[in-house]
């Protein structure tokens, strides 16, 4: 029986939940002063229509805001530890081993949240076209991804382990 919630979680490790919450905190709270404190000095500057500091300062603000949004959910769904894992089995917390149909190289990466990217290897998003495609698979298939380009893509999974953070 699959845990539809386990889709929904965002497995962070302690450190990457810590960061993203201190930065959070710091955007929601000082963040948020400061960008109004260079509003209203622009604003004071004259007329709005012509004021660069001013329209820089509000887009800047757009993009906190939208930041802020952005980690308010990560931190809502954050579960912090590990994705329930079987070896073998392509998901979240897992270094997977892949080799893309017509290349003899063999690539590894962490499959995990992008929140992750301190991770000493590369890190793929599960919600990423190669990472939905392979989630749930095990060694020894294939799966098939359209990638940004729109072109298709065939990988065979060659190893699922669980990450050990570059031990």
């Amino acid at each position: 029986m699959a845990d539809s919630h386990i889709e929904s979680v965002t497995w962070l490790t302690q450190e990457a939940y810590d960061r993203l919450k201190a930065e959070f905190e710091y955007l929601s709270g000082p963040g948020r002063v400061d960008i109004a404190k260079k509003i209203e000095a622009a604003r004071e500057e004259g007329d709005l229509k012509e004021n660069g500091g001013y329209h820089a300062a509000k887009d800047e603000q757009g993009k906190m805001e939208a930041r802020i949004f952005h980690l308010r959910q990560i931190l809502d769904t954050a579960k912090v530890g590990e994705a329930p894992r079987t070896e073998g089995v392509v998901g979240p917390g897992m270094t997977v081993t892949v080799r893309f149909e017509g290349d003899d190289e063999e690539v590894a990466f962490l499959l995990a949240s992008r929140e992750e990217s301190g991770a000493p290897i590369d890190v793929y998003s599960p919600k990423s076209p190669l990472g939905a495609a392979i989630n749930g698979k095990k060694v020894g298939e294939k799966a098939t991804y359209t990638m940004p380009n729109g072109r298709s893509n065939t990988v065979e999974i060659l190893e699922a382990v669980p990450y050990n953070g570059g031990n």
